[in-house]
């Protein structure tokens, strides 16, 4: 009983500590932004100033990105949207092929991809500037999604969730005359839903949080993301309106938040089950 109170106890502070900056975003937004500017952030919300968050979603932004908050969300959801599917979709067909298929150089192929783990982004940022460059993609929505669909880790994940599957499974497949599509559709893809639930939710926030490299294709308003459009409403020269940053803020958690709140129970088992 004792050991449970412990971890209830620092369960709590964990989720005091969590929450405690997004209240004082929340509370904070609600506010005057001169206030603020001068320290007098207080810790309780003024009900009077509610309507900054209609403010910040169609009217933020507009004077520094040319675009209004909502349109930002909008870049960012399609973006985090085409990240977390075509990672999915690729890393689920190349896990496929190495775990399924007998072709030359297989295992080469599965390590070379898993090497790439070794490299951070920042590492890969250049050459990959470059070959969107090249290609005209710069200031593109393909731009903005096309080189980040490739997941290693995404591969490696699914390659063992397929080699937990029973040979006998794959045998009766073969007997019943399945090819390889169907065998994929029928039985691989379902047996693996609660794992892409899982990895759709990690992969989303991923691609929902990018900054460096919007950043760096991305110099056209149109697809200014909501990260950068937060960043982009700091101003240097005039007062800063930490009222609106802190409710367009808060309206940046939540399409992150509501996609694992709807995936939660299917996140929970992706992470938790080994048996198939």
């Amino acid at each position: 009983m004792r050991r449970d109170g412990v971890a209830h106890a620092v369960l709590g502070l964990g989720v005091l500590l969590f929450l405690l900056p997004v209240w004082l975003l929340v509370a904070g937004a609600t506010q005057d932004a001169g206030q603020i500017a001068r320290g007098g952030l207080s810790l309780i919300p003024n009900p009077a100033g509610l309507g900054i968050f209609w403010t910040a979603l169609f009217f933020g932004g507009a004077a520094k990105a040319g675009y209004p908050v909502w349109h930002m969300l909008m870049v960012s959801f399609a973006m985090a949207m085409a990240i977390a599917v075509g990672k999915i979709c690729i890393s689920l067909l190349s896990a496929f092929a190495v775990v399924f298929f007998r072709f030359p150089l297989r295992k080469l192929a599965f390590w070379t991809i898993f090497l790439t783990l070794m490299l951070p982004v920042e590492v890969r940022i250049i050459p990959s500037y470059a070959v969107v460059s090249d290609l005209g993609l710069v200031n593109h929505f393909g731009g903005l999604t096309l080189p980040l669909i490739a997941s290693a880790t995404a591969t490696l994940l699914f390659r063992q969730i397929f080699t937990a599957l029973p040979d006998e499974l794959v045998e009766a497949a073969r007997l019943d005359g399945a090819g390889p599509l169907a065998f994929l559709w029928d039985i691989v893809i379902p047996v693996s839903r609660a794992n892409i639930a899982a990895l759709f939710v990690i992969l989303f926030v991923y691609g929902w949080n990018q900054y460096l490299w919007p950043l760096l294709v991305a110099s056209s308003p149109a697809y200014t993301t909501i990260v950068l459009g937060i960043v982009q409403l700091v101003s240097p020269e005039e007062m800063t309106p930490w009222n609106v940053i802190m409710a367009t803020t808060v309206l940046a958690l939540l399409p992150p938040v509501a996609v694992v709140v709807a995936l939660q129970g299917a996140f929970v088992r992706g992470l938790t089950e080994v048996d198939k």
